[in-house]
């Protein structure tokens, strides 16, 4: 007895929102800010703090460059969410003595994680993954410029990543209140990375959703899920791979400018982004075994069918022969050899039942040989017979 299988729905893949940003044309000067043309609003806040107090306040867009003052024992960290506003990175450049090649990539939300040296600056960019909810999955770039004891940290979009580094400087928990800036810097550096531990264990569960409904009813929409979830994946990957190199030149203190006894800090950082990108090259990999695993399955499904065709084809190929036989035109009255069995009282029912005996015979050799019901085809030593 065949065993019936639940209806399978479709496997909701989580969908990575990644902004369209218009690039500089080719052949635009170094420096150029391509901004587009509805850049949506821009927050700005500034927080103060050091072992004994720590205000935080909104910023105007008139009092950003007294904002941006760094203030003698206490670090400075100022928050620009949604970087489409050509004029204010203007002027935050302007005020912190920034390359403009540095503006460009922090207007230009395309850039690759990389970590730049300056005399008087440090710059990072890097694409933050994090989970807004089940199916949406928000990758925005995330840019920082560490100047002495000011930080400024660039969001793509209105957002809120860094909350459990704020909430931890609220509340005076661990070391990051008695550290500086650059200790800041990797706080900000490590929640970004933890973001994308929840991000990853989505696309776990989606690919065991997956693996399960193809092994059990392989379906075109399966097909489609796997091809998305593999086009999610190759942004996951490009996102985590690159940022290795970048957390490695900070954990081997080739960059100026942080304390040494943040070089563990960032190994640890290391390690972690190190877990979150061997399993997304494993998520890939697994991905790419599940669509030959598809085919495979709907292979194998297509021959059941076939094997079925055939074997309906094989038990009619005799009864038709039959039946075409004592179809023909016989006289039975100008031989006695034409077809006794017509005047034969008892003709059709034995005719009947032959056909019956010679179906219901065939179908029970086919079982017998396994090539029906769930009695499989094993391997043994000397070939293939059925499984008994």
């Amino acid at each position: 007895m065949t065993r019936k299988t639940k209806p399978q729905r479709s496997v909701a893949v989580p969908k990575i929102r990644r902004s369209r940003v218009k690039k500089p044309a080719p052949g635009s000067l170094p420096g150029t800010l391509e901004i587009p043309e509805s850049p949506g609003e821009v927050a700005l806040t500034r927080m103060e703090f050091n072992t004994e107090r720590l205000s935080l306040d909104g910023v105007s867009l008139e009092a950003l460059e007294s904002a941006l003052e760094p203030v003698p024992g206490a670090v400075v960290w100022v928050e620009v969410r949604g970087s489409g506003n050509a004029e204010l990175i203007s002027r935050i450049g302007a005020k912190l003595k920034l390359d403009p090649l540095t503006l460009e990539d922090i207007a230009h939300i395309h850039q690759r994680p990389k970590i730049e040296e300056f005399g008087h600056y440090i710059f990072l960019t890097m694409r933050g993954i994090r989970k807004t909810d089940q199916t949406q999955i928000e990758n925005e770039q995330i840019s920082l410029i560490l100047a002495g004891d000011v930080l400024v940290t660039f969001l793509e979009r209105p957002g809120d990543p860094f909350e459990p580094v704020r909430r931890r400087l609220q509340e005076g928990r661990g070391v990051i209140r008695t550290r500086g800036a650059d200790y800041l810097f990797y706080a900000l550096l490590d929640v970004v990375i933890d973001h994308y531990f929840p991000v990853v264990e989505v696309y776990g569960d989606s690919l065991d959703q997956l693996e399960e409904s193809i092994r059990q009813n392989p379906l075109p929409s399966h097909s489609q899920a796997l091809h998305a979830l593999r086009r999610e994946l190759r942004q996951l990957r490009r996102a985590a791979w690159p940022l290795r190199d970048v957390i490695n030149r900070l954990a081997r203190v080739e960059i100026q400018g942080f304390s040494p006894q943040l070089a563990s800090s960032f190994r640890d950082c290391a390690d972690h982004l190190m877990q979150a990108a061997d399993f997304i090259e494993g998520s890939r990999e697994r991905a790419a075994d599940m669509g030959d695993l598809y085919q495979a399955m709907v292979g194998e499904k297509t021959n059941q069918v076939m094997k079925m065709l055939t074997i309906i084809s094989t038990i009619f190929i005799p009864l038709s022969f039959l039946c075409g036989l004592y179809g023909m035109n016989f006289n039975t009255q100008a031989s006695p050899w034409n077809m006794p069995e017509l005047n034969w009282r008892f003709g059709y029912p034995a005719f009947i039942g032959l056909l019956l005996t010679l179906g219901l015979g065939m179908l029970w050799m086919f079982r017998r040989r396994g090539w029906l019901g769930e009695t499989g085809i094993v391997g043994t030593g000397d070939g293939l017979e059925p499984e008994k």
